[in-house]
This record gives C-alpha cells, structure tokens and sequence, in this order.
C-alpha cells in the first residue's frame, strides 16, 4: 500500500481514485496531478513504481494545500465567522445549515437526530398526578 504524505492510499484503486483519499484532493486535481507528472491514471497503486510515488508526493507538497495545513485554514475560516458574529458564523455556532437550506423539514445532519416535544412522565410525577386525581374525586 502506498503512503503518500502519511496516508496510506488503496493499493487495489487505480491511481486517479486512490490519490482522492488525501484529504483536499478530488478528482479534478488528482487527474491535472497525474498528467503533470505524465503517469497514467489507469494504473492501480500498487503498481506505481517508488519513483513515481516520490514524484506525486513532492508535487503534492509543493503545490497543493492539504491534510493539516487546509484543516487548520477551513477551522481557522469558520473560527473568524463565529468571532465576528456574521450570520454564518452564529449559524455555525448553532449547528444550523449554513448555506440557506430550509430547516422546517429536512436539515437533519446538522441538527442530529429529533429532539421529542412533550412531557416525559417521570414515576414521581406520576404517584403526584394520581393523587390529584383521587383527591378531586373526593
């Protein structure tokens, strides 16, 4: 299995797909990364050869934001929003869609799972509630 930039890239994937694995690299530059380098993106990972590794590696590092350092600047990014209290960032903060998705119905990624309206009857509450009602019986 490959290891690119500390990842361990899918040794049964061709390499277009298996470079996606990196965090900041889909298939667009995976692609423009590979004709670059002219190596062909049919090839399965494990097939490439430790020189072409190292060039895709250097190339990576050199050229394209990825792993930690684009982590570090998305967090940093979303961090400066909720500072400056934009409607963004207070919707971040919230854990609401940020984009101007509705949210009456669907939304339930960013809002978890339904919370339940109502009263919960605890076995307290319950003993409370039938006295009352014996005692307005009575």
């Amino acid at each position: 299995m490959p290891r690119i930039l500390g990842i361990d890239v899918p040794k049964e994937k061709r390499a277009e797909i298996a470079l996606t694995y990196i965090y900041g690299i889909g298939r667009a530059t995976s692609n423009k990364v590979l004709s670059l380098l002219g190596v062909d993106p049919g090839k399965r990972a494990k097939d490439l050869s430790d020189e072409e590794v190292a060039k895709i590696a250097s190339y990576i590092q050199k050229e394209c934001r990825v792993e930690g350092d684009l982590r570090r600047e998305i967090s940093g990014n979303i961090k400066r929003l909720v500072d400056i209290s934009s409607y963004r960032g207070i919707r971040h903060k919230r854990g609401l869609p940020v984009r101007g998705q509705r949210t009456k119905t669907n939304a339930r990624t960013r809002k978890g799972p339904r919370k339940t309206v109502g009263v919960i009857k605890t076995k307290e509450a319950k003993g409370a509630a039938a006295t009352k009602a014996t005692e307005s019986k009575a």
